[in-house]
């Protein structure tokens, strides 16, 4: 805790941040509800009493968020910010970013707090230096959209954009970035807007399109720049590429998509293959192209829900191998708990196993896929815990998991049985349930 207090000591006045005390001066105009008092200035003695004060009104603070007494954090908050006074130049970036956290979080609960306290403390702590300048504009910007403000949270984000401090903006080259990226995401929202606002017969309306499509233009510039910044980006690539469908630009989408799954420079994300996958299939895809992108997914993550559409689809292919993959799939799903009681999963493996069987070596290649998992997929699926519970909340499920037990461990004493005629009773108890129903 010493630490942090040392940390969130007495910090710089905005004049050490070089340039951002021409900054301050754009922001004079506006009240606070929670007004900020007067600088203090003394010798090192009242300097010292100064910081013991500003220490225990952060301490009161805390004390008072802890236990959620807003008004009364509220309070102490109103005299805090006269910390931006001291020269300390140690301390000065924790002190300006624990008022900005925290003067927030306050007005976020507070039950009086309205829109022009967040736009001041908003104001101010840009103002305050320069190191956190981007990310509290990008804040200010969401903060305006909740309450509906896109127009001005655009404008907040261009302005940031825009921004520029020496030797800092190169440091900074990734938040402004990030700042661009969210302006083209905030052109999208615009555009959504124009399009939802749009009667049916303003579609072939020159005002109506034209400015959809200067909103378009707008969002592409940035959007299209996030491909050239790897990362991982799914809200924004999803968004570009639905505005691009709705002009049906296809060839376009489904570069992006491509580039997306496939850029070796972007890190691994299996949601860049769920989104080519989704588009290939609803732009009417050949089942082998399917396939492979499927395939690169099975790669990265083998209990994936789309899993299920994998073996459907190797399933209906011609060839033995595909057969021999479709297992393959389904059992590397079996090996994740969450499939553990899905009835599909498990009548698709009794789909696959059905098909493999018109194979001379079907027997071999059963063994060969169970060898490195009989050590605890027993343990895993065939129990008499298992089985009481199956024959209990799912009697289909159980019938479907006896028919393979044979099957996948031929040479292995299984405990998941029951009485038969208990099965079939409560089987048909359910049937008639559902009729009632």
């Amino acid at each position: 805790m010493d630490d942090f207090d040392r940390e969130l000591e007495p910090h710089i006045d905005l004049r050490n941040d070089s340039d951002s005390s021409e900054d301050n001066s754009s922001k004079g105009g506006k009240k606070s509800k929670f007004p900020l008092v007067k600088p203090i200035y003394g010798d090192q003695t009242q300097q010292n009493g100064f910081r013991r004060t500003t220490s225990m009104c952060r301490e009161r603070i805390r004390e008072a968020m802890l236990h959620h007494r807003w008004e009364e954090a509220a309070e102490y908050m109103v005299y805090y910010p006269q910390i931006l006074e001291d020269r300390n130049l140690f301390t000065a970036q924790p002190s300006k970013e624990f008022i900005w956290r925290t003067a927030t979080e306050i007005f976020h609960h507070h039950p009086n707090s309205t829109m022009e306290d967040y736009n001041t403390i908003y104001e101010r702590m840009k103002h305050s230096g320069f190191r956190h300048y981007l990310m509290i504009s990008l804040e200010h910007s969401f903060h305006l959209l909740l309450h509906q403000q896109i127009e001005d949270a655009k404008r907040h984000l261009a302005s940031a954009e825009s921004w520029r401090h020496g030797k800092e903006t190169a440091a900074q080259i990734q938040n402004i970035k990030l700042i661009q990226a969210y302006r083209g995401l905030l052109d999208y929202i615009i555009w959504c807007v124009k399009k939802s606002t749009r009667s049916s017969s303003d579609y072939y309306e020159s005002d109506s399109n034209q400015t959809m499509q200067n909103y378009f233009r707008q969002a592409s510039v940035n959007l299209e720049e996030i491909l050239k910044n790897p990362g991982v980006w799914d809200s924004f690539i999803l968004r570009y590429v639905e505005m691009l469908d709705f002009y049906e630009h296809h060839k376009e989408a489904l570069q992006v998509l491509n580039d997306y799954a496939y850029d070796s420079n972007f890190p691994p994300n299996p949601n860049a293959h769920v989104y080519l996958y989704q588009y290939l299939k609803r732009q009417g895809a050949s089942e082998k192209r399917l396939m492979k992108v499927l395939k690169v997914l099975h790669a990265l993550v083998p209990s994936h829900e789309l899993m299920l559409e994998y073996s459907s689809l190797l399933l209906q292919s011609e060839k033995q191998s595909d057969t021999t993959k479709a297992l393959g799939v389904v059992l590397e799903m079996l090996d994740f708990n969450c499939w553990g009681s899905n009835l599909e999963v498990w009548m698709r493996l009794k789909a696959v196993i059905q098909k493999l069987q018109n194979q001379v070596d079907w027997e071999n290649i059963v063994c060969e896929k169970m060898a490195e998992r009989k050590d605890w997929w027993l343990a895993l699926h065939f129990t008499s815990f298992h089985a009481t519970e199956d024959s209990k909340e799912n009697p289909e499920l159980f019938e479907v998991k006896a028919s393979l037990t044979k099957i996948l461990c031929p040479d292995r004493p299984l405990k998941y049985s029951l009485n038969g005629s208990q099965v079939k009773g409560k089987a048909e108890t359910k049937k008639r349930k559902g009729r009632r129903y």
